[in-house]
Parts: structure tokens; sequence; C-alpha cells
């Protein structure tokens, strides 16, 4: 079955469905007060179509349905590992394009962490774009080197003037793919040696696991290696290179300003095919594994934890179906989510050492990456349970 839909990403309508899932939460990073408004929060539909050109776009989006505010807490700027691999990735780029003492942009900048460490390493002035940015949490040290836009690019920001754009972790959220790198380029003008630094998370990884905990609503788009590298192509941008990181979970795309390339063909667009038709019976596997594995423990008188209250989470528990309620809380590390309640369900987000009183039988990790981490937090909780990855 086909959609009548145009592909945002190449103008084809051969776009195929493949993965529909009915009322989830809109958003997965806001901040709820209290369990009854998290539990009444606004849900939309999911309806995932694969492009012929390899691209994955959720066809029932609506972007009037998000509101990205100051309580939207995205950041996973508080674990060690992932502030490892910031400074990583800042200073490569900083050494690889020379950017010391030039101006780079961060489109989607969050709460600033990353624009902050490519000051640290050297890039001289950085402007850096998002409506959830909180002024209150930037080191004020970097001052007197940073302009702050609390809003959008382009309306807030229409011209790219400088030596390197950023933008990481916001692509996937914009549903207008190609208007939105064209505005990039046209943003950029005339500057060719401006050098085009993104990432996004790799949608070929999330197909193949099943990995249902990855898909929500606010990513709207879903590039794979040769799908990100097709559309910059058409859109005015040669890439440099195309790579994945972080234990392979995301994609980073690094380019230059060109001409387009109107005819740039995904490579992968046949594996991205392939993949998306099996998705659908892979996550029910991993769906139903989940379901028993959480009915087993609450069967046994013991409790669930998930550490990691984020989007993950929110996707997780939706998932769960009636197992959520065997869920007895969620902890991160991150204080500002501590106190506040999950989209949906409405479960709670607790400090770790709330999980003094729990005891739980079982604590979930919403990413294999920070299994290191969350081990030694247990540890250092005195807290010995089953600990197991998503």
């Amino acid at each position: 079955m086909t959609t009548s839909m145009v592909c945002p990403a190449c103008g084809s309508s051969d776009i195929s469905p493949f993965y529909v899932v009915s009322n989830v939460p809109v958003s997965s990073c806001m901040l709820l007060d209290d369990a009854a408004a998290a539990r009444a929060f606004p849900c939309g539909d999911l309806r995932l179509a694969v492009c012929e050109c390899g691209f994955i776009t959720n066809a029932a989006f609506d972007a009037n349905l998000l509101n990205y505010s100051q309580d939207y807490e995205e950041t996973q700027g508080f674990s060690p590992r992932f502030r490892s691999y910031m400074t990583e990735l800042a200073s490569e780029w900083v050494a690889r394009y020379k950017l010391a003492g030039k101006t780079a942009v961060e489109i989607g900048c969050g709460k600033g962490e990353f624009l902050a460490e490519l000051l640290r390493r050297g890039v001289g002035h950085g402007v850096g774009i998002d409506p959830s940015v909180r002024l209150e949490r930037v080191d004020p040290a970097l001052n007197d080197r940073v302009t702050w836009i609390s809003g959008m690019f382009p309306a807030d920001y229409p011209v790219l003037d400088c030596d390197a754009v950023v933008c990481r972790h916001t692509l996937e959220h914009i549903a207008p793919v190609r208007e939105f790198l064209r505005s990039i380029r046209q943003a950029i003008g005339a500057r060719t040696e401006t050098v085009v630094l993104f990432e996004v998370p790799d949608t070929q990884r999330i197909l193949e696991e099943g990995a249902f905990w990855d898909v929500y609503y606010e990513h709207c788009s879903y590039f794979s290696v040769g799908s990100l590298g097709a559309l910059f192509r058409r859109t005015g941008f040669e890439p440099l290179s195309v790579r994945r990181t972080y234990e392979d979970q995301y994609l980073v795309i690094e380019a230059r300003p060109t001409a387009p390339k109107p005819a740039a063909v995904a490579s992968d667009r046949e594996i991205m095919r392939t993949a998306a038709q099996t998705f659908s019976d892979t996550q029910q596997k991993e769906t139903q594994r989940w379901r028993d594995r959480v009915r087993r423990v609450a069967a046994s008188g013991g409790s669930t934890v998930l550490w990691g209250a984020s989007s993950k989470a929110v996707a997780f528990l939706s998932a769960l179906g009636d197992q959520a309620g065997n869920v007895a809380a969620a902890v991160d590390i991150n204080p500002y989510k501590q106190g506040h309640y999950l989209a949906g369900t409405g479960l709670r987000v607790g400090d770790p050492k709330e999980l003094l009183d729990i005891r739980p039988d079982l604590v979930v990790a919403m990413n294999p990456v920070y299994l290191d981490e969350i081990d030694a937090g247990l540890a250092s909780l005195g807290i010995t349970t089953t600990l197991e990855a998503l």
C-alpha cells in the first residue's frame, strides 16, 4: 500500500507505510508537574512510511501539536559518558576544520552544552539558537563569547555568516527536511568554506534491532547513512564524511556548501526498505519480550525501575501497555527531571538515591551505552539487583 503524500526528502510519491501506532505522547521530554497532567498529556499517531529514496517519515506527524519551550528537558549532559563523547567530538571538529578563533552557529542548541564545549576547545565566538535554552544554566565564564537566541531558525536568525553551522539531534525533529536544509544553504550564501556539521540517530540500527523505544512522536524524520548523504547533495551540500558514532547509535555528517544535485540517490535505499518491512515483526517480538520480563518480576513479588527518564522511557512505557503499571518508578541523574512526571503514564521521576527505599529486583537501563556508569551508581548506593539494558 502507498500513501498519496510526497516524500519530504526527495519529492517522490512512492511512499509505503510499515509501522502504525495510535495515541502516543506528542512530547517525551516535557517536564510535567503532576501525574494527572502527565497522564492527560496530548497524544498523536505514528505512521512511519519509507520512501523509495530510503528516507523514513511519520506520515501522521502534526507539528502544531508540539511546543518546544524551556520546559523541554532533553539534555544528556549530566552523564559522564555523554560529556566525554561531547568533548571528543568538539575537539575533533575544532581541529579538523581549523575552527580555533572562528565563529560557530548551533541550530537547536538545547541547553547549550555542546556549543559551550566548542568554545572551550577553541572556537572564538558562538551563537546558539533554541527555544528551550536556559541562560541560567550557561557557564557565565563564556558569556562574552556567545550569543543566545531563544527562538527558531530561520525565523529568528535568518543569516548564517559563520565558519561552521552545527546542528545535533535537531534534524530528526524537522518534518520538511529538504526545505529546512535549503534554508540553511540559502542562509550561508556565498561562503563556500563554511563547514556544516550535523548529527542524527542512525535509523538502520533502530529498524534492525526492533528498537521500538527509539521511535517517538517528536522524531518525524529518520535517516540512514545513504539517505542522509543524498539529502545533503540534493539541497546544495557536498558531504565530506558520513559515519556512525557513539557505539553506532548516531550518524555524523560533515559537509561543505556546493551546487545542488537533484538526482542524488541513497546507496542503501534497498537495505532501508527491506529493514522497514521487517521492523514490525522485530519490534513486536521485542515488545512482547519486555512485557513478559516485567510481568515475571511483578508475579514474583518484585519491582522494576527504569534508569533514565528519557524519550526512550516514554516510548518503552507506552509500548508496555498494561504492564507499564508494574514499573515502580523511573530515576535519572539529571536533577532537573527529578520530582516530575513522564508524559503518558504519569510515572514519577526520582533521584537514584530513592532506590534505597524501593530496592528494585530489576533495573532497566534505557541505553546500553550507560551500563557501566549505572552499575557504578548502583554499587555506590550499596544496591545489589539485576541490571539489564534495552
